[in-house]
């Protein structure tokens, strides 16, 4: 296969083996492995940029403000997701250099702390619907509420959570200068958690926002930017499934964009789980006109070069 330029969006859940043991060191281990796979296909020539997912991570330090409330300032969430495109991206950096380094490989591995733009007419903002942070007993939800501006749903009777705007990425603030990376050789990680959501004034000015961004969206809007050859999106299980988890499951190999669309209007792909990673897809390819994958980080190399995961093309 020619040298491609390839987007590979990871998620966060994927740096978290074991939730009940989640330490640095067991998530540093964690990215190693899904590095091993994205180093191979960087030993066959490619060029590669890296989205990763962020939302255990931005839970835990909402935990730990929530923890040392009382005598330490509250963290904006759009600074959470600066935190972890740093810590995440180190940890990725890390792991990367030294799995090339076992390929006997040297290449310069580089995290771009990058920016989003929203719109502030973005509906998700007068209806927030994104879950973040722990469950809340009532009298805490209240307090947050009150002092903090923050918007509060029940969940199903297991306490209360904090919801947030989930806005449509509409730009990414630094195309350009992860291009120059690109151009120069360099293994980019960038857009960790969806970017930093910002808005733009009209004085050009940018200003964070208390949201989240989907990640798959942002790794799919990135990718058309960079006129990337190939968008991967590397997920829990190697295949896209109809009736996931039912005696009729059947595993997809290579669908087209109107098949996709079909089985997201027949309902086969859960909201929050599969269907944001098909959108994001669809998007991508009928876009670009090129070919999207969903797999899991061990077949990324399969993917590729034999017949594992799913494809969607035009």
């Amino acid at each position: 296969m020619d040298s491609k330029l390839i987007v590979i969006a990871i998620g966060g859940n994927s740096l978290i083996e074991d939730s009940r043991h989640v330490t640095v060191s067991a998530q540093y281990e964690a990215a190693s492995k899904t590095a091993h796979h994205i180093a191979r296909l960087i030993k066959e020539g490619h060029r590669v940029v890296i989205v990763h997912g962020n939302g255990p991570q931005v839970g835990y330090i909402l935990l730990r403000a929530e923890y040392a409330r009382k005598i330490l300032h509250n963290v904006p969430l759009d600074s959470c997701v600066a935190d972890t495109q740093g810590a995440i991206g180190y940890q990725l950096q890390r792991a990367l250099g030294n799995e090339l380094g076992k390929l006997g490989m040297h290449k310069d591995v580089a995290t771009v702390v990058t920016q989003v733009i929203v719109d502030d007419d973005d509906p998700s903002f007068s209806n927030p619907t994104k879950p973040i942070g722990s469950f809340m007993q009532k009298e805490e939800a209240e307090y947050h509420r009150d002092n903090d501006g923050w918007s509060i749903v029940e969940d199903a009777g297991r306490g209360y959570r904090r919801v947030v705007a989930s806005p449509k990425p509409k730009g990414i603030v630094e195309a350009g200068t992860i291009a120059k990376l690109l151009a120069d050789d360099v293994v980019v990680i960038a857009a960790g958690g969806g970017g930093i959501p910002v808005v733009k004034g009209e004085d050009g000015m940018l200003t964070g926002r208390e949201a989240v961004v989907d990640k798959d969206l942002a790794a799919a809007l990135l990718a058309k930017a960079l006129k990337a050859d190939l968008f991967v999106i590397s997920t829990a299980v190697e295949k896209v499934c109809l009736n996931y988890n039912k005696p009729d499951q059947k595993d997809l190999d290579t669908i087209t964009v109107e098949e996709a669309k079909e089985y997201m209007a027949q309902g086969h792909f859960a909201p929050g789980s599969m269907l944001p990673k098909i959108q994001a897809i669809v998007d991508y390819v009928e876009s670009s006109g090129k070919t999207g994958l969903v797999t899991d980080p061990a077949h990324l190399y399969d993917a590729l070069y034999s017949h594992a995961g799913t494809k969607i093309v035009p």
